[in-house]
Parts: structure tokens; C-alpha cells; sequence
């Protein structure tokens, strides 16, 4: 299973260059690494992590001794012993009493594991939850670097016809083509120029989702020629199950939360068990002193804790309920992501071959055009479909990269994504 591990967080690991670790070009690990250090809604999540361990400090604390005064006074001068006043302590009766609970049934100690078990379940949720973050900001980087190549894409279309343009307008004035060529030409540029400012908006909009998402406020930029996938992975869908249910956090929660369960189980037990307070009396009457023992003990024949025992029976049952569901949705996720990300993989390889074809046949096209060897109709249409192949081309690149994230999501090693550098 280790070597699986390695074998997928090598699959997407970039190879990144001194020069690219500024902080204007971010890499897609730079990009996870800073959302784990300053997304805004991770950090908050991390106290929920403190105040799990602040039940801790409150389930190690002992019950406090308790102190109690009672004190009687003689009313009516009539009855005051002669030659004393209203505050003699011959006309008065004091009690003191100084007892403390015990808790001979181990409450204390079974308090202190299902705090010390919350805890982990904590970790565990936070884990979950950076894993969700995490995947947000790997997609958002994606989404950044797909509208800056679709911008790049879009730009150099537009500029491949506006210097055909200025051609086509020499060309008109020797009357070598006529005007509706040319205006064939200016309609195609204005649709790229409109285009390249909905592309660059777009853009500009991904890249705020990207700063928001990595806790950053001032100017940044992606680094488009990281590869992030720079190895195939070929490992069996059954392994990848298996390590899935092994890394997944949200599977490790409802796990820690069986645990945690077990544990209130025993301790709502024990606290049906009479838990006694002891202590010692001081009784000062009249001047004559007194001393004494205290002890009481509740009488279990009402109050039994049955409500609490039951519900933590019906908790445990709960969180078993919920792990076997959690574990079909993990087998069906994780057969969905693998499936995706190998049909992605062959598309992307397909477009690869095709891309080039069209790149070709562009050139020759627009060779033949401008010596008037074919129609205008066969370069637009030849530039058409060089554009549409370009865009295909890196959709299936997006999605390929895409879906090889999820795969790292719904196996649960994006979380280690970052540590591997």
C-alpha cells in the first residue's frame, strides 16, 4: 500500500525550478500549499481541533469540595443566657460541613477517553475538510490556467487575422480579390476580438476565485507551463479501493466516531452507578463543640441514566449505519473518478495527433490562399477548424488534469499532495 501511495503522488508531482517559487507564479503544489497555510475558511476550522482538546483539560478536572454554613440564632432577649448579648455565641448553633463527591465507578477516567477520542475525530474532520479545500483550490488553479490558454489561444488567432487583414486590404486595393473577401476577413476578426474580451474577463474572474481561495490579496499569475501530471499511473482499480478506504478522512471520522460511541457507551454506564459525597461536620451549639462524619448517597430506583445509555447505544448504531454508506459511495467514486480519468486520458491523446493535422493543413491552406490557389472559404473554414482543434485540444488536457485531481480527492492523498516536495 506504501508504494502504491508513492506511486500516485509521483503521478502529479511537477518538476518546478528555482525561478518558479516566487510567489507571482504559482505552481499547482505552490497553489495547494498555500491554501493549506491561509485559505480563509480552513483556518477557522483548525480551533474546532483546540476546543476538542479544551473537553479534554474539563473531563481531567476533579469535583470540587463543598463547603456549607448553617448558622441559628436565638430570638428573644427573654431566652439569652444572663449577661450576654444577641451575638453571644451562647445564643447560637453553627454548622459547617465540608464533603466532596467521589467517583469510586472510573467516570472520571471514561470521560477523559471520550474526550481524548473526540479529539481525534476532530483531527480527523479537519483532515476532511482540508481535503475539500484542497481540491477546490487544485480545480480553481486549473480553471485559472484553462482561460489563460484559452485567452493565449483566442489571441493568436486574432492575430493570425489581423495581419491577414492588412494583406487582404493590399490585395483589394491591387484587385486581386474582391471586397466581400475582405469583409469575410473583418467579420472574423471583430468575432475574435470579441472573443479574446469575454476570454479575458473570464479569466481575470478565476483568478479572484484563486486568490480567494489561497488567502492572497495582491497580484499573482500561474505558472501555464507547469505540466502537473508528468507520470502515468497504472495501478489496479481494486488497490485503489482498498487504499481509499484506508486514506479517506471522512471514512477515518466516522471510524473515530464508532470509537467514540463504544466509549460514551461505558461511561453513560457508569454514571448510572450512585456516586456518593462524603465529608465532615463542625457543629459548634451553645458553646459545646461538635463533630461528626457526613455521607450521602442517591438511590437508584427511579433515575437509572436509561435515557442517555440508550441514546448512546443508538449513536454507535448510527455511526456503523453511516460507515457502510460511506464506504459504497467511496467504492462508487472512486470507480467513477478512475473511469473518467483513463477516458480523459485517451481523448487527450487522440487530440494530441489531431491537433497537428490541423496545424498543418492551416498553413498549407493560408499558403494557397494568399497565391491564390484556393478560396476564402477554404482558409476560414481551415481556420475554423484549427481553432475548434486547439479548443478540444485543451479541454481534453483540462479534463484529463481534472479528473486525475479527483482521483487524488476521492482516494484521499491529495492531503499528502503537498508534504512529498
Amino acid at each position: 500500500m506504501r508504494s502504491i501511495r508513492y506511486l500516485l503522488l509521483a503521478c502529479i508531482i511537477p518538476v518546478i525550478p528555482a525561478s518558479l517559487h516566487a510567489q507571482n507564479n504559482l505552481s499547482l503544489v505552490e497553489t495547494l500549499q498555500a491554501a493549506q497555510k491561509n485559505n480563509p475558511f480552513l483556518r477557522p476550522a483548525s480551533l474546532d481541533i483546540s476546543i476538542a482538546q479544551s473537553d479534554v483539560i474539563t473531563a481531567g478536572l476533579r469535583p470540587n469540595p463543598v463547603l456549607n454554613n448553617q448558622t441559628l440564632q436565638l430570638l428573644g432577649t427573654e431566652h439569652f443566657q444572663p449577661g450576654t448579648n444577641f451575638y453571644n455565641s451562647h445564643n447560637n448553633q453553627s454548622w459547617w460541613q465540608l464533603t466532596k463527591e467521589f467517583q469510586f465507578s472510573g467516570q472520571r477516567k471514561l470521560k477523559q477517553e471520550v474526550a481524548n477520542r473526540n479529539v481525534v475525530t476532530a483531527e480527523r474532520n479537519y483532515a476532511d475538510i482540508e481535503r475539500n479545500v484542497l481540491t477546490s483550490a487544485g480545480n480553481k488553479w486549473l480553471d485559472v490556467w484553462f482561460n489563460k490558454i484559452n485567452l493565449t489561444l483566442v489571441q493568436e488567432a486574432k492575430d493570425n487575422i489581423d495581419s491577414l487583414l492588412k494583406i487582404q486590404q493590399i490585395r483589394l486595393k491591387n484587385q486581386v480579390i474582391s471586397s466581400s473577401e475582405l469583409l469575410r476577413t473583418q467579420l472574423l476578426l471583430e468575432q475574435y476580438q470579441l472573443q479574446y474580451r469575454n476570454a479575458e474577463q473570464d479569466y481575470n474572474n478565476e483568478l479572484q476565485n484563486l486568490k480567494l481561495m489561497i488567502g492572497r490579496t495582491d497580484s499573482i499569475s500561474i505558472n501555464e507551463k507547469d505540466t502537473a501530471i508528468n507520470y502515468i499511473a497504472t495501478t489496479r482499480i481494486d488497490s485503489l479501493l482498498q487504499l481509499s478506504l484506508q486514506q479517506r478522512p471522512d471514512v477515518q471520522v466516522v471510524q473515530s466516531s464508532i470509537e467514540s460511541a463504544k466509549s460514551n457507551i461505558r461511561l453513560q454506564r457508569s454514571l448510572a452507578k450512585p456516586v456518593p459525597e462524603l465529608g465532615v461536620i463542625y457543629n459548634p451549639q451553645n458553646t459545646i463543640q461538635y463533630a461528626g462524619i457526613y455521607g450521602t448517597i442517591p438511590l437508584p430506583f427511579f433515575n437509572r441514566n436509561q435515557g442517555e445509555i440508550r441514546k448512546s447505544r443508538l449513536q454507535l448504531q448510527q455511526s456503523e449505519q453511516s460507515l457502510s454508506a460511506l464506504q459504497q459511495q467511496v467504492q462508487t467514486e472512486v470507480q467513477n473518478a478512475w473511469r473518467s480519468f483513463q477516458l480523459s486520458r485517451e481523448t487527450m491523446t487522440k487530440y494530441r495527433n489531431i491537433i497537428e493535422k490541423s496545424e498543418t493543413v492551416l498553413q498549407s491552406v493560408k499558403y494557397a490562399y494568399t497565391r491564390g490557389g484556393t478560396t476564402i472559404i477554404d482558409f476560414l473554414d481551415a481556420q475554423r477548424t484549427w481553432f475548434d482543434t486547439q479548443k478540444m485540444y485543451y479541454e481534453a488536457l483540462y479534463n484529463y488534469r481534472k479528473n486525475y485531481l479527483q482521483l487524488l480527492s476521492v482516494t484521499g492523498l491529495i492531503n499528502q499532495y503537498t508534504q512529498v516536495l
